[in-house]
C-alpha cells in the first residue's frame, strides 16, 4: 500500500503532468516523481511532446544515481515498446529502482505490459494509486482512445464577442490540441507546440457531416478540441459530440432582474449536468459534463 509520502509524490506527478496538456498528443500527458531510498524526492519530469523523452526518463535524468533502490511514482503505466523513444520500463529497470507506483494502466501497452515486465525484473509494482485523481489529466486522452475521436469542450463567456474577447477561451486554449474559432478557422492551442511530423492542423472545411468532421480532427492527431464562442457554426455541427461545457456567466448584484442572455445560458444544453460552480473574478464559471446513457 502506498505510504503518505508516496501519495504526496503521486499528486505532485499529477500536477506536473498537466504541463504537457496541449502538446503531447497523440501521446498522453504523463508525470513522474522519483523518490530515493529514504523517500526523498530527487527527480521529477513530464512528457512534453511525441518524440521527446517520456516523463520517466526526464525524472530519472534529474535524479541521477540517487534513483537506485528508490521508488518511481508515475501517473501512467510505463510503456513497453520501442517507438520514437526506448521503452520507459527498461529505463526504470536500468536505473535499478526497487519500486514503481502507477495510477492508470495504459490501454495501448504492447505485449504483456510494462507493469508485468517490471515485476519480472524483480521490481515491486503497485497499480491504481490515486487513479481517479490522475484521470483529471489523463481522462480526455483515454476518452479519445475509447471513442476513436477527440474529447471536445465548448467554452464561452456569456456576452463576449470578437471585440471584447472571451476570457474563458483565452485561459484554456493552450491546454487543447486544436481550437475551433468562432470565425470558422482552426489553429493549434499552442502554436507549433506538437512538433513536426506528428500533428497537423486540418484543412477547412471540416464538412457538413458530424462523423466526417470528427474523423478529420482525429486523423490530424488531436486528442482534445476546444470550441470557442457561444455563436459558432462548428459548435452547431458537433453539438451532439460535445463532452464538456465551460461557461463564464457575468456576476450580478444581490438583487437583479435576469436578462434573456443569462436565462438562455442557464437553461441551455440538454444532456448535461453541472459538475462545477465557482466565482472567478467578476464571473461565475459553470462546468458541465455530458451524461451519456
Amino acid at each position: 500500500m502506498a505510504t503518505p509520502n508516496e501519495l504526496t509524490a503521486m499528486r505532485r506527478a499529477i500536477a506536473i503532468s498537466a504541463q504537457g496538456l496541449g502538446t503531447t498528443s497523440p501521446n498522453p500527458p504523463v508525470g513522474c516523481v522519483i523518490l530515493d531510498r529514504d523517500g526523498v524526492p530527487v527527480g521529477e519530469g513530464y512528457h512534453l511532446r511525441k518524440g521527446d523523452h517520456h516523463a520517466e526518463v526526464n525524472a530519472l535524468t534529474a535524479a541521477g544515481e540517487r534513483a537506485e533502490g528508490g521508488t518511481a511514482v508515475v501517473t501512467l503505466e510505463p510503456c513497453n515498446h520501442q517507438g520514437r523513444t526506448p521503452p520507459c520500463r527498461q529505463a526504470l529497470i536500468d536505473a535499478k529502482v526497487s519500486r514503481v507506483l502507477m495510477a492508470v494502466m495504459d490501454p495501448t501497452s504492447r505485449g504483456e505490459g510494462g507493469a508485468v515486465v517490471l515485476e519480472h525484473a524483480g521490481i515491486e509494482v503497485e497499480r491504481g494509486v490515486l487513479e481517479q485523481e490522475a484521470l483529471l489529466v489523463l481522462g480526455p486522452w483515454l476518452h479519445s482512445l475509447r471513442t476513436g475521436r477527440p474529447h471536445i469542450t465548448w467554452a464561452y463567456t456569456v456576452g463576449a464577442n470578437e471585440d471584447n474577447g472571451d476570457q474563458v477561451v483565452n485561459e484554456l486554449r493552450h491546454t487543447y490540441d486544436l481550437v475551433l474559432q468562432r470565425d470558422g478557422t482552426i489553429e493549434e492551442g499552442v502554436p507549433d507546440g506538437h512538433g513536426k511530423d506528428v500533428f497537423r492542423v486540418p484543412h477547412l472545411p471540416l464538412g457538413d457531416a458530424p462523423a466526417k468532421a470528427l474523423d478529420t480532427l482525429s486523423e490530424a492527431g488531436a486528442r482534445t478540441v476546444l470550441i470557442e464562442g457561444s455563436v459558432n457554426d462548428t459548435a452547431r455541427l458537433l453539438v451532439e459530440a460535445v463532452d464538456r461545457l465551460i461557461i463564464d456567466v457575468p456576476g450580478t448584484p444581490p438583487s437583479f432582474k435576469p436578462t434573456s442572455a443569462v436565462d438562455k445560458c442557464l437553461t441551455t444544453r440538454g444532456g448535461f449536468e453541472l459538475i462545477g460552480v465557482r466565482p472567478l473574478g467578476s464571473y461565475v464559471r459553470l462546468t458541465a459534463k455530458r451524461v451519456r446513457r
